[in-house]
């Protein structure tokens, strides 16, 4: 039993740190959040809710800068205020934001925002008892290998993640009338809409290279469609 405690330990430190994650994440979007209101916007969330045969799919506005969507655990959606910014300023449509709520959903009917807390609790685990060890056999370094190792594996779940709720958007974009087409152009231009740079090796990146999900949406499109 005494070997097992620190294992026991790292799980428990774990899964506290990630309630404590959902909790100001919860308070954060719940306070600085309002529900979507912009009718061109709430209409492409109709023709998505009609292909899923639901009465409607409610979407929030996060009220933070970056240009991002997102999935909460509890299975809302938010837009940021700045994705929706450069909807207004004209530098996406609201087809291209569709295909990001798309997306969102993807991550909620997958599982993938719930699993998540597994994961998450997992890797503070993983890096907590590995640090402990590797601290011993390499004194100084062994916790920055550890939560190397740690963020690699996350970044690997992630990637798959973010491959399986573009393959559940481009679906779900063709069954509601809109094609891939929003979906790719989107991706096409989300770097510089993120702001992002190009510099970062793909497998140290949560998300996948953009050329990498297009030749798999691409893919995918022949599979359905026999294009």
């Amino acid at each position: 039993m005494l070997k097992l405690s620190p294992l026991i330990l790292a799980l428990l430190y774990g899964f506290a740190v990630y309630q404590v994650s959902v909790w100001r994440t919860r308070r954060a979007l719940d306070s600085q959040s309002t529900e979507l209101a912009e009718p061109r916007l709430r209409a492409a969330c109709e023709k998505l809710a009609r292909a899923l045969e639901l009465p409607r799919i409610k979407v929030h506005v996060y009220e933070i800068a970056p240009v991002n969507g997102l999935a909460a655990p509890d299975g809302r959606i938010f837009l940021t205020r700045g994705f929706l910014q450069k909807f207004t300023a004209g530098e996406v449509t609201a087809e291209e934001i569709a295909s990001v709520i798309a997306h969102e959903l993807g991550h909620v009917a997958l599982g993938h925002s719930r699993r998540r807390m597994v994961d998450f609790s997992a890797q503070n685990a993983l890096r907590t008892a590995l640090a402990a060890l590797l601290s011993r056999i390499i004194p100084g370094i062994g916790g920055l290998i550890a939560s190397g190792l740690a963020r690699l594996v996350a970044a690997r779940i992630s990637r798959v993640d973010e491959y399986e709720a573009d393959a559940y958007a481009s679906a779900l974009m063709i069954k509601a009338g809109f094609g891939t087409g929003p979906q790719k152009s989107l991706l096409s231009k989300l770097d510089r809409l993120a702001g992002a740079g190009g510099a970062t090796p793909a497998w140290l990146m949560s998300h996948p290279k953009t050329e990498a999900r297009l030749k798999a949406i691409e893919a995918n499109e022949v599979k359905w469609l026999g294009a």
